[in-house]
């Protein structure tokens, strides 16, 4: 009578809002914790999930700029939950958002913005409320070195200068065009690309002089980039929501990852890739 399918249905919002905010109950079980104290044992086995081990795979589709961080994350997650597997679907939000409401199976869904995951939550494809976990700044970055003395946004407009976008429906690419709109600055880029991380990689490759993302991939470029700070970015700064999906295959130990992410450990790993704090 306690199928996964049933105990699916019997999932209220309320609820999957109380396993949030037992992230901290997660964590002890996220970090293998070896400690037996009082405050562990007095943890309710039903909110913490110890009276179910967790099994099988959670299928995460996510902003192609969480890569290096969820990564890590599920790395943790399947050491902390043997018999696991975290598996990822990285891309431009719109398009993630396109293929979960066209069906796509997936337990969770982490957007880079509220307006790309609005187009699941319209659809009713998500099974709870969207909550913030994270925030990202954009950044430009430059070629090694920054030959082209490139200091500001309005640098960006130089004649000859070849500059890539993210496309204007993908996050980085509305917060890019948010930032110049605000500067009443006019910019044609060589490329718009579906995902920031294919902006990025038109200026590592040196197909690009510049190209303006997030900080925390300027970050996971290390020394194949460099990158430029520039004030407007400030009122362009991206909200990242994270949901469980309707139907997700996998609730429970998806339910268990989203906790993970919005833990203290969780914080301290994306925090450590530039992202900030929602």
């Amino acid at each position: 009578m306690t199928t996964a399918s049933a105990r699916r249905a019997r999932r209220t919002p309320r609820t999957l809002r109380a396993a949030g905010a037992g992230a901290a109950v997660l964590l002890a079980l996220s970090a293998c914790s070896s400690s037996d104290d009082s405050d562990s044992a007095g943890s309710s086995p039903s909110a913490s999930g110890g009276s179910e081990k967790l099994s099988g795979t959670v299928t995460v589709f996510a902003a192609a700029s969480l890569k290096e961080s969820f990564t890590t994350l599920g790395k943790e997650f399947e050491k902390a939950h043997p018999g696991t597997k975290v598996t990822f679907n990285f891309g431009g939000s719109d398009s993630l958002a396109a293929s979960i409401t066209g069906g796509a199976p997936a337990d969770v869904f982490a957007s880079a913005s509220p307006k790309t995951m609005k187009i699941v939550t319209d659809a009713k494809d998500n099974a709870t409320e969207p909550g913030t976990f994270v925030r990202n700044q954009l950044e430009i970055a430059t070629l090694p070195g920054n030959p082209d003395k490139i200091t500001s946004l309005k640098d960006l407009t130089k004649s000859g200068l070849k500059v890539v976008l993210c496309d204007k429906e993908v996050p980085c690419g509305a917060a890019a065009q948010k930032a110049l709109d605000a500067s009443g600055l006019k910019l044609t880029p060589v490329s718009y690309e579906q995902d920031v991380k294919s902006a990025l990689t038109k200026v590592e490759l040196k197909e690009a002089d510049a190209a303006v993302v997030y900080k925390t991939d300027v970050n996971a470029a290390g020394d194949k980039v460099e990158g430029v700070d520039f004030p407007e970015s400030a009122d362009a700064v991206n909200d990242y929501p994270i949901a469980l999906l309707k139907d997700a295959p996998n609730a429970d130990a998806a339910e268990a990852f989203i906790a993970l992410v919005q833990s203290p450990e969780g914080q301290k790993v994306l925090t450590g890739a530039g992202f900030l704090q929602p």
